[in-house]
């Protein structure tokens, strides 16, 4: 075990449910938009404002590289080409911006982040997260009827080796490009799990996995419930058939679930939330250079049934918006706990050479103003989780708090 790792006494009370990202290339807690731009450019050619690329710096990297080429004892079984120096040299340059979402991705590893956004993958099953108190990824949550939950892993397990390789410090897209593979080979997971003594370990056989971000049923008494499990290329296409389906079913109220959403396209979540919302701003952004910019909903389809969001501390980004612009035109109550607070927008722009940079590009504001980065959002019914009666009874007393106050809330509407 790892010099770092997790004390099972200190984790006693970390208790976590939902979904958020994929066990592939994932994106951890982001809104993201894939944009085009092209850098074509010589470094004499270049008038680098920041002076971070200097004729002293160019200089200097040509000598560390010269250093290394002479004295370096590679040690390891891993040839080190010059594509992997420049990688490192571009990766650095990220890391120097101190912006824990920004990222530099190869040629590949963006072709393989695209097609995570459609939903469409080889891996296990399961969503990546990262935990910043413990420094560790976890999953957020189990897709049903995936290597994944056949091999009994649980939503809130975290990832301490993967392989035999200590994920401490691994961030989700790490992790997630690790845990994926080829079809019919194995990964072992070395997992710590609430209430467990001690480490856990999986054998986990990869497989091709269709991600289905929604889910949705028919409860009691006509109450439709609907899960975003998080937002891609799939999800609108998705929730329109399940919110179509309900509603034709004769749905008299809704409980839409977010907890464990973790975010990712803002459009996905655009074009859902302009299926529920009245009339106004969904959201907007302002860049680093303040500009502002406004996303509609004409109000066409504003929801007419009583609403319950679910919401938990690991609903974040476009998931936040949803519910935020929920609560901010008082067209449904939210219920669990507090948010994550996630008000910033990455933005990935491809290069030229069919490679990426990730970084942080401004911030988004609800309807009313508010910018809920490091804040959350606070429910209007506070309920906390109960793991135990969850995975030993498979009883979901959130859920459940959400069907009793929406049949008030049917209630009082039959009495108007």
């Amino acid at each position: 075990m790892p010099d770092e790792g997790i004390t099972m006494e200190e984790n006693r009370t970390k208790h976590r449910f939902g979904a958020g990202f994929i066990a592939g290339l994932c994106i951890g807690l982001t809104v993201a938009v894939i944009v085009g731009a092209i850098f074509s450019m010589r470094l004499r050619d270049y008038n680098d404002p920041t002076g971070a690329l200097d004729a002293a710096a160019a200089q200097k990297l040509s000598l560390i590289s010269s250093i290394i080429d002479k004295n370096f004892y590679n040690y390891t079984e891993d040839e080190l080409t010059v594509e992997d120096k420049r990688d490192g040299m571009y990766r650095g340059l990220m890391d120097s911006l101190g912006d824990r979402y920004a990222d530099y991705f190869t040629a590949e590893e963006l072709r393989e982040l695209m097609i995570d956004n459609e939903g469409v993958y080889f891996g296990i099953g399961a969503y990546i997260s990262f935990d910043e108190e413990l420094n560790y990824p976890y999953l957020t949550g189990i897709m049903e009827g995936t290597p994944a939950e056949k091999a009994g892993l649980r939503s809130g397990d975290v990832l301490v080796e993967i392989d035999g390789t200590s994920a401490y410090g691994m961030t989700s897209s790490d992790a997630a490009s690790i845990v994926r593979g080829d079809e019919g080979t194995v990964v072992h997971l070395t997992i710590y799990r609430d209430g467990e003594d001690d480490y856990l370990g999986f054998d986990v056989t990869r497989g091709k996995v269709a991600s289905t971000t929604v889910v949705s049923e028919m409860k009691e008494d006509d109450i439709a419930y609907i899960r975003i499990v998080e937002f891609d290329l799939t999800t609108v296409e998705q929730f329109t058939k399940a919110y179509t389906e309900v509603r034709n079913s004769g749905a008299k109220a809704l409980i839409l679930d977010l907890r464990g959403n973790t975010g990712g396209l803002v459009y996905s979540v655009e074009e859902i939330g302009r299926q529920i919302l009245p009339e106004g701003v969904i959201y907007y952004k302002e860049n680093s250079s303040g500009e502002r910019e406004e996303h509609y909903c004409d109000g066409s389809h504003e929801i007419d049934i009583p609403l319950i969001v679910l919401i938990n501390g690991m609903s974040a980004s476009a998931s936040e918006i949803l519910s935020g612009a929920i609560r901010d035109y008082g067209i449904g109550t939210l219920l669990g706990t507090k948010t994550y607070g996630k008000g910033i927008v990455q933005n990935t722009i491809k290069l030229s050479d069919g490679s990426a940079v990730k970084m942080t590009t401004g911030a988004y504001f609800l309807p009313k103003g508010i910018n809920i980065q490091g804040t959350g959002i606070e429910p209007d019914i506070e309920v906390e989780f109960d793991p135990d009666a969850y995975y030993d009874e498979g009883f979901d007393n959130q859920l459940d708090a959400a069907i009793k106050e929406i049949k008030k809330m049917i209630g009082q509407q039959g009495n108007e």
